[in-house]
């Protein structure tokens, strides 16, 4: 694991110096003629066709099809996939599609293939994503595909590209693509929550400092092999997914399970803080950044508003909230579950996932939506590469309060 020496009692805004300065210190190729640049940059509206995915369930299109692991990291079986948009079960853990696969439908490109999917063609881009995978190595070990080894199977992608399309055609496509990260969640859920030893090694701000060390780490390395534009979905409240609102002591009050969000709201305040930076140094460096965490809670807390009856309970599961994670009947932990009959009706498919329903609500708002939910740019920005860059656009970068973005 890539430790950060973080002081012991730092807070989220210490984290976020450090590691400001962490990004400094890097040995990165900044261009003072592009910092210096005072007049607006555009560029064409063609649209982009490399589409690159990293992270976990919320992404996941299969890839955990191909591994050696449990029942709980897997979705290829019943009744996952079960609204009829797929012939049967494909490894998504929803009942249908989840946010890359609108995105790409969006940007005109097809469904991108799991990077383990026999004789895939990475010509419109891969997906990486692992269920159950965090940014640290030590998540889930053994059983998923972790963040720094899903960078290892983007250079395998690199190469074939190269060898298939010309290096300079190659450069072209990775240069020009977009790359859309989504981990986290279970580096705070498996990795710290459920990991005492975790506990006891690291209070919670060492912990997230650590996290995000890691994903700054991956987003370099990413950065090195010549990405530029990135996307990025921030945390969800993790303590209101059904599995850890049935843990909380105050279940039968209906309340959510407060440390696991506390966790995800640090996460997501500390990456606010980097990202800028990032910016700041690295040239050509651009990134849409969301308020997944608000965006959701207001979907739970308000349903109705949104098209939804149901913000607590599983649609699949069993227990309270439907937060025992049986869906499908295959897991350890009991193979009787329960099936709602209107998944549409529903905010949450099984304990820890939303329905394709929330997932297509979450593309449009990544996609094209407003400061609230993403920015600085939204996904259609970068498709259509419709970003103008001014020199007040380098030196004021966004930042998040109160869950918004402020220019």
């Amino acid at each position: 694991m890539t430790k950060q020496n973080f002081p012991l009692g730092c807070s989220v805004v210490c984290i976020s110096i450090i590691l400001i300065q962490f990004i400094a210190s890097m040995n990165f190729s900044t261009s003072q003629s592009f910092k210096n640049e005072t007049s607006s940059i555009s560029t064409t509206t063609t649209t982009t066709k490399a589409f690159f995915i990293f992270g976990d369930s919320t992404v996941d299109s299969g890839n955990n099809n191909y591994l050696n692991t449990i029942p709980e990291n897997k979705a290829d079986y019943k009744p996952y996939g079960q609204n009829g948009f797929f012939q049967e079960p494909t490894g998504r853990f929803s009942d249908g599609r989840v946010i890359v696969d609108f995105i790409a439908e969006y940007a005109k490109l097809p469904l991108l293939p799991p990077f383990l999917q026999p004789n895939a063609d990475y010509s419109n881009g891969a997906n990486f994503a692992s269920g159950g995978a965090g940014v640290l190595a030590e998540t889930h070990q053994g059983l998923v595909i972790d963040l720094q080894t899903q960078l290892s199977h983007f250079e395998e992608v690199t190469k074939l590209l190269s060898e298939n399309l010309g290096e300079k055609k190659a450069k072209e496509l990775i240069s020009e693509a977009i790359y859309f990260i989504s981990i986290g969640s279970n580096d705070y859920m498996g990795g710290y929550l459920g990991n005492p030893k975790m506990q006891e090694s690291y209070n919670p701000e060492q912990y997230v400092g650590m996290v995000i060390g890691n994903l700054t780490h991956a987003v370099q390395s990413l950065y090195e092999k010549g990405a530029r534009r990135f996307g990025f979905l921030s945390l969800s409240p993790l303590g209101c997914l059904p599995a850890l609102r049935a843990l909380n002591q105050e279940a039968n009050k209906g309340g959510c399970f407060e440390a696991a969000s506390a966790l995800a709201l640090a996460h997501n305040n500390a990456l606010s803080n980097v990202l800028p930076s990032l910016e700041h140094v690295l040239e050509g460096f651009k990134y849409s950044n969301s308020n997944f965490y608000d965006w959701l809670r207001d979907r739970i807390d308000n349903p109705a508003n949104y098209g939804f009856k149901d913000g607590v309970n599983a649609c699949c599961g069993s227990g309270p909230y439907g937060g025992v994670f049986s869906c499908g009947g295959t897991k350890k932990v009991i193979e009787y579950f329960s099936l709602c009959d209107n998944v549409g009706e529903y905010v949450w498919w099984d304990s820890f996932h939303p329905t394709e329903k929330i997932h297509e609500q979450l593309s449009k708002a990544l996609w094209n939506g407003p400061p609230s939910s993403v920015g600085p740019y939204n996904l259609e920005n970068f498709f259509n590469k419709e970003i103008k860059l001014t020199i007040a656009d380098v030196v004021d970068a966004p930042q998040i309060q109160n869950g918004e973005f402020h220019y």
